[in-house]
Protein backbone atom coordinates (compact mmCIF):
# COMPACT_ATOMS: atom_id res chain seq x y z
CA UNK A 1 0.00 0.00 0.00
CA UNK A 2 1.18 3.72 -0.87
CA UNK A 3 1.44 6.50 1.49
CA UNK A 4 -1.27 8.00 -0.85
CA UNK A 5 -3.59 5.12 -0.11
CA UNK A 6 -2.68 4.86 3.58
CA UNK A 7 -3.97 8.52 3.43
CA UNK A 8 -7.02 7.59 1.46
CA UNK A 9 -7.73 4.57 3.90
CA UNK A 10 -6.97 7.29 6.81
CA UNK A 11 -9.68 9.61 5.85
CA UNK A 12 -12.03 7.08 4.93
CA UNK A 13 -11.96 5.74 8.56
CA UNK A 14 -12.47 9.12 10.03
CA UNK A 15 -15.18 9.95 7.74
CA UNK A 16 -16.87 6.65 9.21
CA UNK A 17 -16.01 7.35 12.71
CA UNK A 18 -17.84 10.97 12.14
CA UNK A 19 -20.97 9.44 10.38
CA UNK A 20 -21.09 7.26 13.69
CA UNK A 21 -20.56 9.74 16.08
CA UNK A 22 -22.92 11.95 14.20
CA UNK A 23 -25.46 9.57 13.97
CA UNK A 24 -25.78 8.63 17.71
CA UNK A 25 -26.07 12.80 18.46
CA UNK A 26 -28.90 12.33 15.87
CA UNK A 27 -30.67 9.29 17.51
CA UNK A 28 -29.60 11.33 21.33
CA UNK A 29 -31.39 14.44 19.95
CA UNK A 30 -34.51 13.08 17.59
CA UNK A 31 -35.40 10.40 20.87
CA UNK A 32 -35.33 13.26 23.52
CA UNK A 33 -37.15 16.13 21.33
CA UNK A 34 -39.78 13.44 20.32
CA UNK A 35 -40.48 11.65 23.62
CA UNK A 36 -41.56 15.18 24.48
CA UNK A 37 -43.28 16.01 21.62
CA UNK A 38 -45.34 12.89 22.03
CA UNK A 39 -45.77 13.20 25.74
CA UNK A 40 -47.00 16.60 25.81
CA UNK A 41 -50.49 16.17 24.86
CA UNK A 42 -51.02 13.41 27.75
CA UNK A 43 -49.16 15.48 29.82
CA UNK A 44 -51.60 18.25 29.36
CA UNK A 45 -54.85 15.91 29.29
CA UNK A 46 -53.84 14.77 32.81
CA UNK A 47 -53.05 18.01 34.24
CA UNK A 48 -56.64 19.27 33.06
CA UNK A 49 -58.46 16.35 33.97
CA UNK A 50 -56.80 16.05 37.34
CA UNK A 51 -57.44 19.50 38.28
CA UNK A 52 -61.42 18.34 38.66
CA UNK A 53 -61.94 20.44 34.89
CA UNK A 54 -64.56 19.17 32.68
CA UNK A 55 -63.08 16.75 29.78
CA UNK A 56 -64.37 19.35 27.26
CA UNK A 57 -61.67 21.58 28.34
CA UNK A 58 -58.58 18.59 28.48
CA UNK A 59 -60.10 18.08 24.85
CA UNK A 60 -59.36 21.41 23.82
CA UNK A 61 -56.38 22.17 25.55
CA UNK A 62 -54.84 18.62 24.06
CA UNK A 63 -55.95 20.08 20.81
CA UNK A 64 -54.01 22.86 21.12
CA UNK A 65 -50.61 21.12 21.06
CA UNK A 66 -51.61 18.37 18.19
CA UNK A 67 -53.65 20.62 15.65
CA UNK A 68 -50.71 23.23 14.98
CA UNK A 69 -48.44 20.56 13.45
CA UNK A 70 -50.71 21.02 10.05
CA UNK A 71 -49.43 24.54 10.02
CA UNK A 72 -45.51 22.83 10.28
CA UNK A 73 -44.88 23.89 6.52
CA UNK A 74 -45.53 27.23 6.93
CA UNK A 75 -42.86 27.45 9.59
CA UNK A 76 -40.37 25.00 8.34
CA UNK A 77 -39.07 27.15 5.24
CA UNK A 78 -36.94 28.51 8.26
CA UNK A 79 -34.76 25.62 7.68
CA UNK A 80 -34.33 25.69 3.80
CA UNK A 81 -33.26 29.21 3.98
CA UNK A 82 -31.09 29.10 7.15
CA UNK A 83 -27.41 29.44 7.63
CA UNK A 84 -27.69 26.72 9.47
CA UNK A 85 -30.59 24.19 10.22
CA UNK A 86 -29.31 23.36 13.42
CA UNK A 87 -29.79 26.43 15.19
CA UNK A 88 -33.29 27.09 13.98
CA UNK A 89 -34.24 23.29 15.35
CA UNK A 90 -32.69 24.11 18.41
CA UNK A 91 -34.43 27.46 18.68
CA UNK A 92 -37.59 25.27 17.80
CA UNK A 93 -36.48 23.14 20.94
CA UNK A 94 -36.26 25.63 23.50
CA UNK A 95 -39.65 27.36 22.19
CA UNK A 96 -41.72 24.02 22.21
CA UNK A 97 -40.43 23.47 26.34
CA UNK A 98 -40.62 26.80 27.19
CA UNK A 99 -44.20 27.38 26.30
CA UNK A 100 -44.82 23.96 27.40
CA UNK A 101 -43.71 24.84 30.62
CA UNK A 102 -44.78 28.29 30.77
CA UNK A 103 -48.41 26.91 29.59
CA UNK A 104 -48.80 24.66 32.85
CA UNK A 105 -47.13 27.08 35.55
CA UNK A 106 -50.03 29.29 34.23
CA UNK A 107 -53.06 26.98 33.83
CA UNK A 108 -53.89 26.77 37.66
CA UNK A 109 -53.58 31.17 37.97
CA UNK A 110 -54.61 32.21 34.45
CA UNK A 111 -58.10 31.61 32.13
CA UNK A 112 -57.43 29.12 30.18
CA UNK A 113 -56.87 31.06 27.34
CA UNK A 114 -53.46 31.74 27.97
CA UNK A 115 -52.28 28.11 28.64
CA UNK A 116 -54.38 27.42 25.29
CA UNK A 117 -52.35 30.48 23.37
CA UNK A 118 -49.05 28.94 24.74
CA UNK A 119 -50.04 25.28 23.55
CA UNK A 120 -50.69 26.89 19.77
CA UNK A 121 -47.05 28.50 20.04
CA UNK A 122 -45.59 25.06 21.35
CA UNK A 123 -47.49 22.86 18.97
CA UNK A 124 -46.30 25.09 15.81
CA UNK A 125 -43.00 24.33 16.49
CA UNK A 126 -43.70 20.54 16.89
CA UNK A 127 -43.16 20.08 13.33
CA UNK A 128 -39.94 20.62 13.91
CA UNK A 129 -39.04 18.41 16.05
CA UNK A 130 -40.20 14.88 14.20
CA UNK A 131 -39.86 16.23 10.29
CA UNK A 132 -37.73 18.98 10.74
CA UNK A 133 -35.14 16.95 12.75
CA UNK A 134 -35.07 14.04 10.09
CA UNK A 135 -34.42 16.52 7.52
CA UNK A 136 -31.13 16.92 8.65
CA UNK A 137 -29.98 12.85 8.69
CA UNK A 138 -28.89 13.00 4.80
CA UNK A 139 -26.07 15.34 5.66
CA UNK A 140 -25.32 13.37 8.62
CA UNK A 141 -25.70 9.40 7.37
CA UNK A 142 -22.85 8.91 5.11
CA UNK A 143 -22.31 9.45 1.47
CA UNK A 144 -23.72 5.71 0.21
CA UNK A 145 -27.16 4.93 -0.19
CA UNK A 146 -26.61 1.75 1.81
CA UNK A 147 -25.41 3.65 4.69
CA UNK A 148 -28.65 6.44 4.13
CA UNK A 149 -31.17 3.43 4.33
CA UNK A 150 -29.82 2.32 7.43
CA UNK A 151 -29.75 5.30 9.24
CA UNK A 152 -33.43 5.50 7.99
CA UNK A 153 -33.73 2.45 10.16
CA UNK A 154 -32.58 3.95 13.43
CA UNK A 155 -34.79 7.27 12.25
CA UNK A 156 -37.91 5.37 12.62
CA UNK A 157 -36.93 3.25 15.60
CA UNK A 158 -36.28 6.58 17.17
CA UNK A 159 -40.24 7.35 16.61
CA UNK A 160 -40.94 4.03 18.27
CA UNK A 161 -38.92 4.55 21.21
CA UNK A 162 -40.08 8.27 21.48
CA UNK A 163 -44.08 7.21 21.41
CA UNK A 164 -43.69 4.73 24.38
CA UNK A 165 -41.30 7.12 26.16
CA UNK A 166 -42.41 9.91 26.86
CA UNK A 167 -46.16 8.81 27.16
CA UNK A 168 -44.88 6.28 29.66
CA UNK A 169 -42.51 8.90 31.67
CA UNK A 170 -45.58 11.38 32.11
CA UNK A 171 -47.64 8.41 33.19
CA UNK A 172 -44.91 7.39 36.12
CA UNK A 173 -43.90 10.80 36.78
CA UNK A 174 -47.97 11.51 37.50
CA UNK A 175 -48.31 8.93 39.51
CA UNK A 176 -45.29 9.46 41.64
CA UNK A 177 -45.82 13.53 41.80
CA UNK A 178 -47.92 15.04 39.60
CA UNK A 179 -48.45 15.93 35.97
CA UNK A 180 -47.49 19.08 36.38
CA UNK A 181 -44.02 17.61 37.22
CA UNK A 182 -44.18 15.33 34.12
CA UNK A 183 -44.72 18.28 31.89
CA UNK A 184 -42.01 20.13 33.38
CA UNK A 185 -39.73 17.29 33.12
CA UNK A 186 -40.48 16.96 28.73
CA UNK A 187 -39.84 20.35 29.14
CA UNK A 188 -36.66 20.22 30.48
CA UNK A 189 -36.04 16.70 27.71
CA UNK A 190 -36.44 19.64 24.74
CA UNK A 191 -33.59 21.85 26.73
CA UNK A 192 -31.10 18.83 26.71
CA UNK A 193 -32.28 17.85 22.66
CA UNK A 194 -31.46 21.55 21.94
CA UNK A 195 -28.14 21.40 23.60
CA UNK A 196 -27.17 18.19 21.15
CA UNK A 197 -28.97 19.65 18.23
CA UNK A 198 -26.23 22.07 18.40
CA UNK A 199 -23.60 19.81 18.11
CA UNK A 200 -24.68 17.62 15.39
CA UNK A 201 -22.90 17.87 12.26
CA UNK A 202 -23.27 20.79 10.13
CA UNK A 203 -25.47 20.36 6.47
CA UNK A 204 -23.95 21.31 3.60
CA UNK A 205 -25.20 25.24 2.98
CA UNK A 206 -28.43 25.85 0.94
CA UNK A 207 -29.23 27.96 -1.33
CA UNK A 208 -30.04 31.50 -1.56
CA UNK A 209 -33.46 32.43 0.31
CA UNK A 210 -34.85 33.70 -2.56
CA UNK A 211 -34.39 30.72 -4.13
CA UNK A 212 -36.10 28.51 -1.58
CA UNK A 213 -39.89 28.14 -2.60
CA UNK A 214 -42.76 28.98 -0.28
CA UNK A 215 -44.90 26.27 1.53
CA UNK A 216 -48.19 26.66 -1.05
CA UNK A 217 -45.16 26.30 -3.99
CA UNK A 218 -43.49 23.21 -2.39
CA UNK A 219 -46.42 21.52 -1.86
CA UNK A 220 -47.04 22.33 -5.92
CA UNK A 221 -43.97 20.87 -6.63
CA UNK A 222 -44.39 17.54 -4.88
CA UNK A 223 -47.87 17.42 -6.13
CA UNK A 224 -46.28 17.79 -9.85
CA UNK A 225 -43.24 15.50 -9.10
CA UNK A 226 -44.19 11.68 -9.30
CA UNK A 227 -42.36 10.23 -6.82
CA UNK A 228 -43.22 12.92 -4.50
CA UNK A 229 -46.70 12.46 -4.93
CA UNK A 230 -46.75 8.86 -4.08
CA UNK A 231 -45.02 9.60 -0.87
CA UNK A 232 -47.22 11.61 -0.06
CA UNK A 233 -50.89 10.20 -0.74
CA UNK A 234 -49.07 7.17 0.17
CA UNK A 235 -47.94 7.86 3.67
CA UNK A 236 -51.03 9.48 4.34
CA UNK A 237 -53.23 6.36 3.48
CA UNK A 238 -51.65 4.18 5.25
CA UNK A 239 -51.02 6.50 8.42
CA UNK A 240 -55.03 6.93 7.97
CA UNK A 241 -55.11 2.97 7.96
CA UNK A 242 -53.08 1.68 10.82
CA UNK A 243 -54.28 4.07 12.80
CA UNK A 244 -57.66 1.92 13.21
CA UNK A 245 -55.77 -0.91 14.58
CA UNK A 246 -55.83 0.54 18.36
CA UNK A 247 -59.55 1.23 17.89
CA UNK A 248 -60.05 -2.41 16.45
CA UNK A 249 -58.23 -3.92 19.20
CA UNK A 250 -60.69 -2.52 21.78
CA UNK A 251 -63.55 -3.45 19.91
CA UNK A 252 -62.82 -6.76 18.84
CA UNK A 253 -61.84 -7.98 22.36
CA UNK A 254 -65.20 -9.72 22.96
CA UNK A 255 -65.26 -11.52 19.67
CA UNK A 256 -61.86 -13.03 20.71
CA UNK A 257 -63.41 -13.90 24.54
CA UNK A 258 -60.73 -11.83 26.41
CA UNK A 259 -60.98 -8.72 28.88
CA UNK A 260 -61.20 -4.98 27.13
CA UNK A 261 -57.71 -4.45 28.89
CA UNK A 262 -55.82 -7.02 26.53
CA UNK A 263 -56.41 -4.77 23.68
CA UNK A 264 -53.43 -2.77 25.51
CA UNK A 265 -51.31 -6.45 24.61
CA UNK A 266 -52.42 -6.17 21.24
CA UNK A 267 -51.06 -2.14 20.85
CA UNK A 268 -47.89 -3.36 22.84
CA UNK A 269 -46.90 -6.25 20.10
CA UNK A 270 -47.68 -3.94 17.14
CA UNK A 271 -44.95 -1.10 18.60
CA UNK A 272 -42.55 -4.36 19.43
CA UNK A 273 -43.41 -4.94 15.69
CA UNK A 274 -42.43 -1.89 14.86
CA UNK A 275 -39.06 -1.95 16.59
CA UNK A 276 -38.07 -5.31 15.44
CA UNK A 277 -38.91 -3.61 11.61
CA UNK A 278 -36.55 -0.60 12.44
CA UNK A 279 -33.82 -2.86 13.72
CA UNK A 280 -34.18 -5.39 10.94
CA UNK A 281 -33.66 -2.01 8.27
CA UNK A 282 -30.32 -1.05 10.85
CA UNK A 283 -29.20 -4.52 9.90
CA UNK A 284 -30.23 -4.87 6.40
CA UNK A 285 -31.36 -2.14 4.80
CA UNK A 286 -33.69 -1.32 2.39
CA UNK A 287 -31.62 -2.11 -0.96
CA UNK A 288 -34.64 -1.55 -4.14
CA UNK A 289 -35.74 1.61 -5.36
CA UNK A 290 -37.84 3.62 -2.67
CA UNK A 291 -40.67 4.64 -5.08
CA UNK A 292 -41.69 0.75 -5.93
CA UNK A 293 -40.75 0.42 -2.16
CA UNK A 294 -43.39 1.99 -0.81
CA UNK A 295 -46.04 0.74 -2.98
CA UNK A 296 -45.27 -3.20 -2.51
CA UNK A 297 -44.55 -2.39 1.51
CA UNK A 298 -47.83 -0.73 1.38
CA UNK A 299 -49.48 -3.11 -0.34
CA UNK A 300 -48.11 -5.57 2.69
CA UNK A 301 -49.30 -3.41 5.24
CA UNK A 302 -52.77 -3.67 4.02
CA UNK A 303 -52.66 -7.32 3.96
CA UNK A 304 -51.68 -7.25 7.82
CA UNK A 305 -54.75 -5.18 8.51
CA UNK A 306 -57.22 -7.78 6.50
CA UNK A 307 -55.33 -10.46 8.02
CA UNK A 308 -55.94 -8.57 11.54
CA UNK A 309 -59.80 -8.28 11.25
CA UNK A 310 -60.11 -11.73 10.43
CA UNK A 311 -57.56 -12.70 13.43
CA UNK A 312 -60.82 -14.59 15.17
CA UNK A 313 -58.21 -15.61 18.33
CA UNK A 314 -55.96 -13.66 21.05
CA UNK A 315 -53.12 -15.61 19.98
CA UNK A 316 -53.28 -15.03 15.78
CA UNK A 317 -54.36 -11.30 16.45
CA UNK A 318 -50.97 -10.90 18.96
CA UNK A 319 -48.92 -12.28 15.46
CA UNK A 320 -50.68 -10.30 12.62
CA UNK A 321 -50.37 -6.88 14.88
CA UNK A 322 -47.13 -7.77 15.57
CA UNK A 323 -46.40 -8.53 11.93
CA UNK A 324 -48.14 -5.34 11.05
CA UNK A 325 -45.96 -3.27 13.14
CA UNK A 326 -42.89 -4.14 11.51
CA UNK A 327 -44.63 -3.68 7.84
CA UNK A 328 -45.31 -0.24 9.12
CA UNK A 329 -41.75 0.21 9.85
CA UNK A 330 -40.70 -1.34 6.59
CA UNK A 331 -42.67 1.20 5.29
CA UNK A 332 -41.80 4.32 6.87
CA UNK A 333 -38.30 4.03 6.43
CA UNK A 334 -39.08 3.70 2.67
CA UNK A 335 -40.88 6.73 2.74
CA UNK A 336 -37.56 8.44 4.82
CA UNK A 337 -35.98 7.03 2.04
CA UNK A 338 -37.86 8.71 -0.51
CA UNK A 339 -38.47 12.50 0.83
CA UNK A 340 -34.44 12.31 1.06
CA UNK A 341 -33.59 11.03 -2.57
CA UNK A 342 -36.44 12.73 -3.96
CA UNK A 343 -36.44 16.22 -2.23
CA UNK A 344 -34.78 18.89 -4.31
CA UNK A 345 -31.80 20.41 -1.82
CA UNK A 346 -33.57 24.10 -1.93
CA UNK A 347 -36.94 22.38 -0.07
CA UNK A 348 -35.95 19.80 1.56
CA UNK A 349 -36.84 20.88 4.90
CA UNK A 350 -40.17 21.73 3.73
CA UNK A 351 -40.74 18.45 1.88
CA UNK A 352 -40.10 16.54 5.20
CA UNK A 353 -42.36 18.40 7.20
CA UNK A 354 -45.44 18.80 5.07
CA UNK A 355 -45.41 14.84 5.14
CA UNK A 356 -45.29 14.67 8.44
CA UNK A 357 -47.57 17.23 9.48
CA UNK A 358 -50.48 15.42 7.05
CA UNK A 359 -49.26 12.19 7.96
CA UNK A 360 -49.91 13.67 11.67
CA UNK A 361 -53.42 14.73 10.40
CA UNK A 362 -54.48 11.64 8.74
CA UNK A 363 -53.53 9.40 11.79
CA UNK A 364 -56.24 11.69 14.12
CA UNK A 365 -58.85 11.92 11.80
CA UNK A 366 -57.70 8.28 10.82
CA UNK A 367 -58.48 7.33 14.87
CA UNK A 368 -61.62 9.36 14.71
CA UNK A 369 -62.93 7.34 11.72
CA UNK A 370 -61.94 3.71 12.85
CA UNK A 371 -64.08 4.76 16.08
CA UNK A 372 -67.40 6.17 14.41
CA UNK A 373 -67.09 2.88 12.21
CA UNK A 374 -66.35 0.04 14.82
CA UNK A 375 -69.90 0.24 16.39
CA UNK A 376 -72.14 -1.46 13.50
CA UNK A 377 -69.06 -4.32 12.91
CA UNK A 378 -66.25 -4.32 15.01
CA UNK A 379 -63.92 -5.78 11.63
CA UNK A 380 -65.42 -2.61 9.35
CA UNK A 381 -62.38 -0.40 10.21
CA UNK A 382 -60.09 -2.29 9.10
CA UNK A 383 -61.41 -3.95 6.33
CA UNK A 384 -62.29 0.07 4.83
CA UNK A 385 -58.47 0.23 5.56
CA UNK A 386 -57.10 -2.72 3.85
CA UNK A 387 -59.53 -1.69 0.88
CA UNK A 388 -58.71 1.77 1.13
CA UNK A 389 -54.79 0.65 0.61
CA UNK A 390 -55.43 -1.47 -2.22
CA UNK A 391 -56.99 1.04 -3.72
CA UNK A 392 -53.82 3.11 -3.01
CA UNK A 393 -51.67 1.13 -4.54
CA UNK A 394 -53.72 0.43 -7.45
CA UNK A 395 -53.23 4.12 -8.03
CA UNK A 396 -49.75 4.39 -7.20
CA UNK A 397 -49.19 1.75 -9.95
CA UNK A 398 -51.37 3.47 -12.22
CA UNK A 399 -49.63 6.79 -11.66
CA UNK A 400 -46.05 4.95 -12.06
CA UNK A 401 -47.33 3.27 -15.54
CA UNK A 402 -48.80 6.42 -16.54
CA UNK A 403 -45.36 8.66 -15.98
CA UNK A 404 -43.58 6.00 -18.15
CA UNK A 405 -45.65 6.10 -20.74
CA UNK A 406 -45.99 10.25 -20.75
CA UNK A 407 -41.39 10.03 -20.67
CA UNK A 408 -41.23 7.67 -23.66
CA UNK A 409 -43.53 9.69 -25.92
CA UNK A 410 -41.55 12.68 -24.87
Amino acid sequence: MSLLDGRKGSRATTGGQTSRSGLARYVVAATLARSADGGAVVAIVLLVTTSGAPGWLAGILGACITAPHLFGPFVARTLDTARDGRTVIAWACLMHGATLAAAVLLYPVTPPIVPGLLLIASGLVGPLLTGGISSRLSAIAGGSRTSQRRAHGWDVATYGISGTIGPTLVAAVSAWANPAVAALILAGLTFVAAAVVRVLPPSPPGPAPSEVPRAARTLLMMLSTGPLRRTLYMTVVIALSVAALPISAVASAAGMRVEPAAAGVLTAVYGLGGLLGSAGVMIRPLRSDADHLMTWLGAAVGMALCGAAFAGQFPVAMIVYSFAGMLNSFFFAATLAARSEYAPAGARGQVFVWIGALKITAGSAGTALAGAMALPMTQLPLLFAAALVAVTVGASLLDRRRERSTTRRG
